[in-house]
């Protein structure tokens, strides 16, 4: 039988290590322009990595939230309609606040898993987990 301590170790080395300290997070601002009709978002790599969340997941909820279709064109995104900035930033705020912050300690260090067909919001620093909005 293994020691308490032991147990204990196995414990931590299981536990995922957030990756920032959360301390300095800012909620990322959209840099783009518009070309014809179309909005092309340029710094859409960085906004993602900034809130560690899949390309994808981000695309989709802007895609429903402005009512637009979107495609991902490498390191930028293309919305199929002109999209002010300031509705683009109001976006991302709203994406931050419901699928990145944690509701409890309000850290960036979170990460999105699925239970059943439930998409629940874990925090990685505080160790809380609540149920986000699933159908995107």
């Amino acid at each position: 039988m293994e020691s308490y301590e032991q147990m204990l170790n196995d414990a931590f080395s299981k536990i995922k290590q957030p990756q920032g300290t959360g301390e300095r997070f800012e909620i990322p601002t959209a840099e783009g322009r518009f070309e014809g009709k179309k909005t092309i978002i340029t710094n859409f790599a960085q906004l993602v990595d900034i809130l560690r969340r899949p390309k994808e997941h981000f695309a989709k909820f802007l895609s429903k939230e402005t009512a637009t279709q979107t495609q991902i064109d490498g390191d930028r995104l293309i919305l199929n309609n002109k999209v002010p900035s300031s509705k683009i930033n109001q976006k991302i705020e709203q994406y931050t606040k419901e699928f990145v912050l944690c509701n409890e300690c309000g850290k960036p260090d979170t990460e999105l898993t699925k239970e059943d067909r439930i998409t629940i919001k874990h925090c990685l620093a505080c160790g809380a987990k609540h149920p986000v909005r699933s159908k995107i």
